[in-house]
């Protein structure tokens, strides 16, 4: 199995913390956002990922190139211990709801390509682009702040690590990045502490990775 990833990603950071949750070796592949124009944009890249994007996991014959997506491929191709999506359907709706509210709401919003065109095709000061990014954590994690109060045990749901959770700890990580007060979100600090104190957590942090700069 392959996992093609950049350190920084968020969408490469979730799918990490999920391989090692499920302890599956994996081999490393880095590709570069930034350099010599970004990677992720040769062609023999781009015949692995038509979007251009990480990350992307090769395992055998299947190809996936979405993080959601790629994480339960994991959880189902490799039922063991946690299982990233809960054994009831209501537990699982509740996983994907939470995941969903950060994958597609919050993080395409401050996705790397977005800052770029702000800056480099709209012209927009530095300033205006970090509070961009702040504004739209802030405005994700206000939702998973209230929906957490009925939700979290030790972690997102209940007392076990789940998609959830996968999704949360990389914006956290980019919410520090960018000094954000976490002060208010009580429940998402706690989660994140417990997280933390996980070695698969631990392992797939961007510094942790061969390519962190």
């Amino acid at each position: 199995m392959k996992l093609y990833s950049y350190f920084r990603s968020s969408a490469a950071y979730r799918v990490r913390i999920a391989l090692n949750l499920k302890e599956i070796p994996y081999e490393y592949e880095p590709i570069h956002l930034l350099r010599d124009g970004g990677e992720q944009h040769r062609t023999e890249y781009l015949e692995l990922n038509p979007q251009g994007l990480v990350p992307t996991l090769v395992d055998g014959p299947v190809v996936l190139s979405q993080s959601l997506a790629i994480i339960e491929y994991l959880d189902e191709a490799y039922p063991r211990s946690p299982a990233l999506l809960p054994a009831s359907v209501q537990q699982r709706a509740a996983a994907r709801e939470l995941a969903l509210l950060l994958a597609c709401d919050v993080h395409p919003l401050n996705n790397l390509r977005v800052l770029r065109y702000l800056s480099r095709n709209l012209a927009i000061e530095q300033e205006q682009i970090n509070q961009w990014y702040v504004h739209w954590i802030q405005t994700g994690f206000k939702a998973f702040e209230q929906i957490l109060t009925r939700t979290a045990g030790q972690f997102c749901l209940a007392d076990e690590p789940t998609i959830a959770d996968c999704c949360l700890i990389p914006q956290i990580y980019n919410a520090q990045r960018f000094e954000m007060d976490l002060s208010p979100y009580k429940n998402i600090l706690r989660v994140h502490e417990n997280c933390e104190a996980i070695p698969a957590f631990v392992q797939a942090r961007p510094d942790q990775q061969p390519d962190a700069a």
